[in-house]
């Protein structure tokens, strides 16, 4: 049964900065191209950013220079940073599987708010 956990949200100022990790099992991780997607209030769920099993990665244009995706195979993790966050960075966050339509973990909100 595929899974995944992510963690790391919470409340943070205008500027500020959060990591977000996400705990893969049930899929041979290391072969997966992994993605970030997140969804606002009232709002579709929206692709964030994704890296390949190389390690190639790609981001939506609302996030490019301030986000940085990663992961590390050997843990099955992959993780977000995210910089100078804005209030419309406020969603709860998911990971998965690129392309992926099921399996989807519990989220993790983040809420850029003064």
């Amino acid at each position: 049964q595929v899974q995944f956990v992510e963690s790391g949200g919470g409340l943070v100022q205008p500027g500020g900065s959060l990591r977000l990790s996400c705990a893969a099992s049930g899929l041979i991780f290391g072969v997966y191209t992994m993605a970030w997607y997140r969804q606002a209030p009232g709002n579709q769920r929206e692709w964030v950013a994704w890296i390949t099993s190389a390690g190639v990665t790609n981001y939506a244009d609302s996030v490019k220079g301030r986000f940085t995706i990663s992961r590390d195979n050997a843990y099955h993790t992959a993780y977000l940073r995210m910089n100078n966050l804005k209030p419309e960075d406020t969603a709860v966050y998911y990971c998965n599987v690129y392309g992926a339509s099921a399996s989807w973990g519990q989220g993790t909100q983040v809420t850029v708010s003064l």
